[in-house]
């Protein structure tokens, strides 16, 4: 792929992010093409049964509407969804011919054990599936193709950082002259962080050029981000190492990735979507309630708003009821509350003490800012004992990989309230890892659900 743009101080208030699927697009794309297989195969089986003379409320159609959520879904685990098999028509074909498959012979399975199996007309069947097939094939092949013109044949962004060194010959959407903008390696800085942060928004890839003496602070910077991060090294050609990516025709040390597969990421993000929007309407009563005694209590603002350190470093604004007195809220976070708290009020002591102060975050989590699960997000200048936090572990950034939760692992193993001592910061951290380092929708289900018994805590004031 030839150079598309370079970003460098004089011109960094237009960045334009050129070909290649963004995040947003690549999405779209995803959507698109779930939508034609399912609708490609329910037509097919309507057509199979129009064919063999079968009334559409015969119980083959049943059949049919069992196949396309499980022809999507199987699509989803086996990767026929994925960015680079979409712009790959032969590829893109077979993925999601093989998921048809899948999905085929699970219905089977089911209509077998429930006993209906001699319900179904076994000839439109076969023949429903070998054109949902011929459907689904046909379907992806076209998009593809069309995808390949508009995109270049690029499924993804790369972003080129160069430190100090030139990269002649790396593929490349965008390139960044570190030294050009006042860019630097600094994990002491959050400013610096959320800078680069920005930089990296909707990039699948981040590729650093920079000095043998400056790689090391670059790799610690890119474990913290929601991109995969990469480091050039010349000497990645001659040994071959294992676990070393390409950009172009040059060998790269890969550092950091995104914890979460693309289809891992859609799993969630719907989890989060469901929980969110229920939480919502069933807690409308609570809300009103809160909002009611906020009120009466002194007539000032409903919510407080905070900046925190959300996912790849890039700060967002969170919601909170406000528990505090108007002209006593501290939004920086330069002091952490304690126990028995002048600046609390009477209603935020209830609130803090039930944990219903952080229920506006739903909000953030429906607007897309927060998870339910995740490492819950800090304020940038919090600290543990008499140091910030990224000052106590060099891991620290590594926990903003991920979105920041509602609710988290540290949460529910008992890790709340301030941070009094290094130790409190150190056993939150090991366990925002060990989350971030073992993902499944299974373990945020138990978090949610040990988050219950967690609600009310000794900790909370």
């Amino acid at each position: 792929m030839n150079a598309i743009s370079t970003i460098t101080g004089a011109d960094t208030a237009t960045l334009h992010r050129p070909t290649g699927l963004g995040q947003g697009q690549r999405l779209a794309v995803q959507s698109l093409v779930a939508v034609c297989d399912g609708a490609a195969v329910y037509l097919a089986f309507v057509l199979a049964c129009a064919l063999h003379g079968i009334a559409l409320s015969h119980r083959t159609m049943d059949f049919a509407a069992l196949l396309p959520p499980l022809t999507v879904g199987a699509a989803i685990v086996t990767g026929a969804y994925q960015g680079r098999v979409l712009l790959r028509p032969t590829l893109s074909a077979a993925r999601g011919g093989r998921a048809m498959l899948y999905a085929a012979a699970g219905v089977m399975f089911v209509l077998f054990a429930v006993k209906a199996a001699q319900d179904v007309s076994r000839i439109a069947s076969l023949l429903g599936v070998v054109l949902a097939i011929c459907a689904m094939v046909l379907c992806r092949i076209v998009i593809a193709i069309r995808v390949r013109i508009l995109c270049n044949a690029v499924a993804e962004r790369i972003l080129l950082i160069e430190d100090g060194c030139r990269c002649a010959g790396a593929a490349r959407n965008l390139r960044v002259e570190a030294g050009a903008m006042g860019l630097r390696p600094d994990a002491d800085d959050p400013v610096m962080l959320g800078r680069i942060g920005g930089l990296m928004h909707r990039m699948d890839r981040v590729v650093v050029c920079c000095p043998p003496e400056r790689r090391m602070r670059w790799a610690e910077v890119l474990k913290s981000f929601d991109a995969r991060g990469e480091i050039i090294d010349p000497q990645v050609d001659a040994l071959g190492v294992i676990g070393a990516g390409r950009v172009g025709d040059r060998g790269t040390l890969v550092v950091a990735a995104h914890p979460l597969a693309p289809h891992h990421r859609i799993v969630k993000r719907g989890f989060d979507l469901a929980m969110s929007i229920v939480a919502i309407v069933l807690l409308i009563p609570i809300f009103a309630i809160v909002v009611l005694a906020i009120v009466a209590e002194d007539g000032g603002p409903i919510l407080f708003r905070q900046q925190r350190v959300g996912q790849g470093n890039r700060p967002f604004t969170v919601l909170k009821f406000r528990s505090m007195r108007v002209e006593q809220c501290d939004a920086r976070a330069a002091r952490l509350t304690t126990r028995g708290d002048p600046r609390v009020t009477r209603v935020g002591q209830f609130i803090r003490a039930t944990s219903i102060d952080e229920l506006p975050q739903l909000l953030n989590v429906l607007v897309g800012q927060m998870s339910i699960v995740g490492p819950r997000p800090h304020a940038p200048m919090a600290k543990a004992g008499d140091k910030l936090y990224w000052q106590v572990d060099p891991r620290y950034w590594e926990r903003h990989a991920l979105k920041p939760g509602l609710t988290g692992l540290a949460q529910v193993r008992g890790h709340r309230g301030a941070t009094d001592h290094e130790d409190h910061l150190r056993a939150r951290l090991q366990a925002d890892l060990e989350y971030r380092n073992g993902w499944s929708i299974w373990r945020d289900l138990r978090i949610v659900l040990a988050t219950v018994r967690v609600l009310v805590h000794p900790k909370a004031y």
